[in-house]
């Protein structure tokens, strides 16, 4: 804390010097310079080289932006913009005129945009400052700051005051006005509010700090702390207060598209083969769940009209059509969305027809809401006289049933969410003339088994017996195609979700060569090496037997498998498909062509050090996606190294997910398990305690330890029967501060001590045998970045009497 505050000075002192000193530590722009994209190789850089400004080529429109953006990093990250609403053309230019205005001039040397300065000072010069500022400056101070016209970032050491704005993009690629704005009002209330595109409309807030009265400055610090500043003297973080130093990770705060306040980090580091360690990451964001608030009445909350928000896997807001629309624009999925059917017709004759010849039907949707749009309430009914309600009623294009109220809906519907937490059933009205349409192959081959039923028929009818056996091989033709189709709908039933196949298990002994290669064999089953076409393409495939599974039936599986399915993250093994055949019960995953991390650490030489710390953040980013971000929560229940795969990157992927709950009871306890020694299994286990994901937190905890050390977490010493606990061995060389020992001073691993350092702290945390102790795998992942603090931790087994 206190060399915080020493920062903090410092830099306080430094705005107060004389400009002039200030000036000379930056390579200035001298007046009549200028950029043109022609070039785009040039640009004003700062001294240090990581901020960049001039002509940023946006290569999906071949039009330039004129921007700030992070230029030591692949993804060249723009921080400030000066013409989102107006893109130039190449050919165009900027320039520091001799009077000292920045002016851009698109191709046809037409002025789009300038600057105005904030104190009328006399521009001598300009510059790119290495805290991402750029600078119009007079002799002793500055005249205009891109900091001071902020766009939709801000960056460390930058300070917002009352009556500024950030104003979010309109998509992720497009830098023009976007529908959110971020707005310190001069009563010091810092406020977030949708916006009546194309007019500067605003809509009732939908998140605010209620510093009334109170708040005065909004400061991102060089620390990477975020919080008002207020009138009193005292602040307000805006989120949790981490330290985060600047000489390790770039940081910016951004105002995304989606109305969502995030702080990202990157880490600065390279490896030796001049990879990144990581992409950007977010830190913490403001609101917690977009999806879930409640906007005005006015507006079309935080997705387009006829559209309904859902929290994805990454914890951000996607937008999403119900049964019969589609996007308006597929480009831009927040634009909402529009019925792919005519709207039912109000007057009298066309309503008479729909009461002799239904012409609509209710599709049911689960969790699902749009609060905004209703009209008319009926109280003590039933679903069934919901459904007739609004089928009757042509105003009515969606009702909403709970607790026998049944709410009708019109349109536009505005403001939708889906969300476990809603607990409604929707029904959406839809034209029966598009959801009952039968699929295209479908379709044509009803017609092609009629036109051959006509064309028999013709031929044959001058004989009544060939009459008679044509008639009963076109039955059992009809029969064999009748099967084949039921089996294609249960292969691309929806049921599934999401993109699985269903296979048959000749299909698979077939794949595995009657299950010849074994991959290897675990608490779940045997896993087998394979080959398959999945996705039009043949494919190396890992397809594992489960054995001693419950035996509840098809459904328990096909629960568990479709909840597997639904996973998508980059640490996570995909599942393929499947095989649920009487007694057979199989799986197919993606095949990992590097194996397991147990032989990767285990099998003879020693994996790079920053290569294991990459697997071990892979590891805590994949738990944390099954605890925090999967639709239902899933604890693995076996995280071992042996359960950890290596894809054809050294990507860390997470395999056996989603099955312990398929396991039998006494399985389940026991195979787990390392008898008499403490092994990757927390105490929960043995206690008859509620299991929780702190279990594999722990288990995380042992795996760390040994990717840190390269060593299994029990081994037998030399010469002697008795077993050495990794755990207690690395708590002892903490505590007796011979970190050294763990890494055999591996020279990449003691370069940074202080990293080695709060490795191993968050491994014994994880490890405490006090499962209240143990942090969440969020909390894990923030500490390993780097982006959150680690307190020193108690022994592990202190807690236990």
């Amino acid at each position: 804390m206190r060399i915080r505050g020493v920062s903090h000075l410092l830099h306080l002192l430094l705005l107060f010097l004389p400009f002039s000193a200030i000036a000379q530590t930056h390579s200035n722009i001298s007046l009549g310079s200028s950029l043109s994209n022609l070039d785009e190789n040039m640009s004003w850089r700062s001294p240090s080289g990581e901020f960049a400004f001039g002509f940023h080529l946006l290569p999906e429109k071949n039009l330039f932006l004129l921007a700030i953006w992070f230029d030591q990093i692949p993804e060249k990250t723009i921080v400030w913009s000066a013409n989102g609403d107006n893109l130039v053309q190449k050919g165009s230019r900027v320039e520091l005129t001799t009077n000292g205005r920045l002016v851009l001039n698109d191709h046809q040397g037409e002025e789009i945009w300038w600057t105005e300065s904030n104190n009328g000072g006399i521009v001598v010069s300009a510059a790119m400052l290495d805290t991402g500022n750029f600078v119009l400056m007079s002799m002793d101070s500055i005249v205009w700051a891109s900091f001071d016209n902020p766009t939709d970032n801000i960056l460390p050491t930058q300070i917002l005051g009352l009556d500024k704005n950030l104003t979010s993009r309109l998509i992720e690629t497009d830098y023009s006005r976007g529908r959110f704005l971020f707005n310190l009002q001069s009563d010091g209330n810092f406020v977030f509010y949708p916006i009546a595109l194309p007019t500067e409309y605003r809509y009732s807030p939908y998140w605010a700090s209620n510093t009334y009265e109170r708040g005065s400055q909004l400061v991102f610090n060089s620390s990477g702390r975020i919080y008002i500043k207020l009138r009193d003297g005292g602040s307000q973080d805006l989120a949790p207060a981490n330290e985060v130093p600047t000489m390790e990770f770039y940081q910016r705060a951004t105002f995304d598209f989606d109305g969502v306040f995030r702080q990202y980090l990157r880490p600065k580091t390279q490896f030796s083969d001049g990879r990144w360690a990581m992409s950007w990451s977010v830190a913490w964001f403001l609101p917690s769940d977009m999806c879930f608030i409640e906007f005005g009445i006015l507006g079309s909350g935080a997705c387009g009209l006829n559209s309904y928000c859902k929290m994805d896997e990454n914890q951000r807001p996607s937008c999403h059509c119900p049964p019969g629309y589609s996007f308006l624009d597929p480009n831009n999925k927040y634009k909402g969305c529009e019925q792919d059917f005519r709207l039912q017709n109000c007057s009298q004759e066309s309503q008479d027809r729909s009461k002799e010849e239904p012409q609509y039907q209710m599709i049911e949707m689960l969790n699902t809401d749009w609060k905004q749009s209703d009209y008319e309430k009926y109280s003590h009914v039933n679903e069934d006289q919901c459904r007739e309600f609004c089928l009757n009623d042509c105003l009515c294009m969606a009702a909403a049933f709970r607790d026998g109220d049944c709410l009708k809906k019109s349109v536009p519907l505005s403001n939708g969410k889906m969300d476990p937490r809603i607990g409604v059933k929707i029904l959406v009205k839809v034209s029966k003339n598009i959801s009952t349409l039968p699929p295209p192959s479908v379709d044509t081959g009803k017609k092609d088994r009629s036109t051959l039923i006509l064309v028999g028929s013709v031929l044959l009818g001058s004989s009544v017996f060939l009459n008679f056996m044509f008639f009963l091989a076109i039955l059992l033709l009809c029969f064999i195609l009748q099967g084949r189709k039921l089996r294609e709908v249960k292969q691309d039933s929806t049921m599934l979700g999401k993109n699985l196949q269903s296979f048959s298990y000749k299909e698979l002994k077939e794949a595995t060569g009657e299950f010849k290669e074994e991959l290897g064999r675990g608490a779940f089953g045997t896993v087998y090496k394979g080959s398959l076409v999945v996705d039009d393409s043949t494919s190396s495939v890992a397809v594992k037997k489960l054995e001693k599974v419950v035996e509840e039936g098809e459904k328990e599986f096909m629960t568990e498998v479709i909840a597997i399915g639904q996973t998508h993250h980059k640490n996570l093994v995909q599942l393929l498909g499947f095989c649920d055949e009487g007694p057979h019960r199989l799986l197919v995953y993606e095949f990992m062509s590097n194996g397991s991390l147990s032989s990767f650490l285990f099998g003879g030489l020693k994996p790079k050090w920053n290569l294991r710390m990459q697997i071990a953040l892979g590891i805590a980013r994949g738990l944390m996606y099954l605890h925090e971000e999967c639709s239902t929560q899933i604890i693995h229940c076996d995280i071992k190294p042996s359960n950890i795969l290596l894809d054809d990157c050294l990507t860390a992927r997470i395999s056996d997910f989603g099955l312990a709950k398929l396991l039998k009871t006494d399985q389940t306890r026991t195979s787990t398990g390392i008898r008499g020694t403490r092994g990757y299994v927390a105490r929960e286990w043995f206690m008859n305690m509620p299991i929780t994901s702190k279990v594999d937190v722990y288990s995380f905890g042992i795996v760390l330890l040994e990717i840190i050390c390269c060593r299994k977490n029990v081994e037998s010493k030399l010469g002697n029967e008795e077993e050495e606990i990794l755990a207690d061995w690395v708590y002892d060389c903490y505590r007796e501060e011979r970190l050294n020992l763990l890494v055999e001073s591996e020279e990449d691993a003691m370069v940074d001590k202080q990293k080695l350092e709060r490795l191993v702290k968050v491994a014994i945390w994880c490890i405490q045998e006090e499962q209240s102790l143990r942090p969440s795998m969020t909390k894990v992942t923030q500490m390993l970045e780097g982006a959150v603090a680690v307190s020193v931790p108690p022994d592990p087994s202190s807690s236990i009497g």
